[in-house]
């Protein structure tokens, strides 16, 4: 029984995220030993602008990335999807950040309505962008997730939200950086975004693996173990439960990964 080696894509995402999937990743790998041995992990963290993620397999020669459920960039691509979740659906839990000169008007927001007519930036590539539009909102797509922060600050948009899974994170040193920004305290925007593994299509021993390995973890309890100890104190952290809710569709989930993760109530 050899090493099976995976070239693992990492990139144009959080270090909370990174870290977090990569030992996702090695947890289920070292679940799998007893029948397929040994592994190696070549990861690589490349960032890939504009539509360079879709050629992820085609013509990076990657073999296994986690992305949301469902993303349109990798749309009529014959590839593995592993539809149980990472995340639950943390990531779907979208708080927005703000300019602290317009806290007065999201903190007196009611109805979804008067959401919708401000303009919401995403990073060029997110699928969320999509989402966003389909619910009626007003959307623009302008830079990378390293430069969303200097666009919203300079007015480009009204706000911008981001999963609650790498919130924190991204926003630990917002007061130094960006100082006249904030996270909006009371708001909050849900809708169903499993993060799920894609695998190259040829690779059928790595994806057979990966989802042998996610249903032996989710059993044990190993899963929920990393969740915990990643993301446990977010939901009393963000006070999730207390913020106000709107709830959007998401057309975009393969029916298969909608089946496998919790409601998109469950906190």
């Amino acid at each position: 029984m050899g090493t099976m080696v995976l070239n693992f894509w990492n990139g144009n995402r959080s270090e909370e995220r990174q870290d977090y999937e990569r030992k996702v990743l090695i947890t289920l790998l070292e679940a799998t030993e007893p029948e397929w041995g040994g592994w190696e992990i070549q990861e690589h963290l490349d960032t890939y602008p504009g539509d360079e993620e879709s050629r992820a397999f085609t013509h990076k020669g990657h073999d296994v990335l986690v992305t949301v459920a469902g993303n349109l960039k990798f749309e009529g691509q014959k590839l593995h999807i592993i539809p149980d979740p990472l995340t639950r659906n943390l990531l779907g839990y979208r708080i927005p950040v703000i300019r602290k000169s317009d806290a007065h008007l999201f903190r007196n927001i009611e109805q979804i309505e008067e959401l919708r007519k401000l303009t919401h930036g995403i990073p060029e590539t997110w699928s969320d962008a999509e989402i966003f539009r389909q619910n009626g909102f007003k959307v623009a797509e302008e830079g990378t997730i390293d430069s969303i922060f200097d666009l919203l600050e300079s007015g480009r948009f009204d706000y911008t939200a981001l999963g609650a899974n790498e919130i924190l994170s991204m926003c630990s040193n917002l007061h130094e950086t960006h100082p006249d920004l904030m996270i909006e305290p009371s708001l909050m925007l849900c809708y169903p975004i499993p993060l799920v593994f894609y695998v190259h299509p040829d690779q059928h021993e790595i994806a057979n693996r990966i989802e042998v390995g996610m249903k032996r973890i989710s059993i044990s309890g190993d899963l929920d173990d990393l969740f915990k100890a990643h993301y446990g104190d977010i939901p009393e952290k963000l006070s999730l439960r207390n913020r106000k809710t709107f709830t959007l569709e998401n057309p975009i989930v393969p029916e298969a990964c909608r089946s496998a993760m919790p409601e998109t109530g469950e906190i």
